[in-house]
Formats: structure tokens, C-alpha cells, sequence
């Protein structure tokens, strides 16, 4: 994915912190089946608005992805294993395509 945008200080936090790779975040844009939710938190918002879902990658590893999309490009914020909570909001809020 050319329009997807990690910084070197989100990139490093993903690889030692999460063990979780760009081809990891990649793989979850590809095969995630649900909508994007936006993140409406007062302490999160921000313009355009910060964007998350939960997908696996091809290994089968569950994977809450958090993002802003602005001008075509993704800027990923964050990657990591999601808790029980963020997988029942999402698998509650969520629409299949």
C-alpha cells in the first residue's frame, strides 16, 4: 500500500512493543470484511477524524488498526492486539460490507 504513512517513531513502538509489522497492518486493510468506526473520544478527536477497525492478518492474529485518512494518503496512529471490550464495540457497531 503506497498511500499508507508510518512514521519511524509509530513503526519502531509496532515492531517492539506489539511485534506487529507493516505487512501485518497491510494484510488487516485487505482482509477486514466490517466498516471503519471513528473514534468520536473527546481526548482522540481530531480533523479529519481518527478512524479504527479490527481485522486479522493473514496469520490469523486479530489486530485493532487505528488511522487518519487525509488527501489519499493513511496515516496509521497506532496497531495492536485489541481487548475484549474494543472487539464487542466493534463487532456490535460495525456493518458488514
Amino acid at each position: 500500500m503506497k498511500n499508507l504513512v508510518i512514521s519511524p517513531a509509530i513503526e519502531g513502538k509496532l515492531t517492539f512493543k506489539h511485534q506487529i509489522s507493516r505487512q501485518d497492518v497491510e494484510q488487516c486493510f485487505i482482509n477486514r470484511v466490517r466498516s471503519y468506526l471513528i473514534d468520536d473520544r473527546l481526548e482522540h478527536q481530531t480533523e479529519p477524524p481518527t478512524e479504527w477497525f479490527i481485522s486479522e492478518n493473514d496469520r490469523g492474529i486479530l489486530i485493532k488498526v487505528v488511522f487518519i485518512f487525509d488527501h489519499g494518503l493513511i496515516y496509521l496512529k497506532s496497531a495492536f492486539p485489541p481487548n475484549s471490550t474494543e472487539i464487542r464495540i466493534y463487532n456490535t457497531i460495525s456493518t458488514l460490507y
